[in-house]
């Protein structure tokens, strides 16, 4: 089995690749920020109303097949 050759990387070495990764990092702007989460909460009502709409029918469907018992 052949090995690889792997230089180790001094912990100083790492944080400075760590601040040049962090550097190329394009945070969004408040506006973006603002917009996105507004379109989650939508969405988050809009599923929430969905699967309480779906729990209700098997619950009628549930409690119906039961009642025929």
């Amino acid at each position: 089995m052949a090995e690889e050759n792997k230089s180790k990387t001094s912990p100083a070495e790492f944080l400075r690749q760590v601040q040049a990764e962090g550097r190329k990092v394009v945070w969004p702007t408040r506006e973006e920020t603002v917009r996105t989460s507004i379109f989650v909460f939508i969405m988050m009502l809009i599923l929430s109303i969905f699967f309480l709409g779906v729990d209700s029918l098997f619950g009628a469907v549930v409690r119906w097949l039961l009642s025929l018992a």
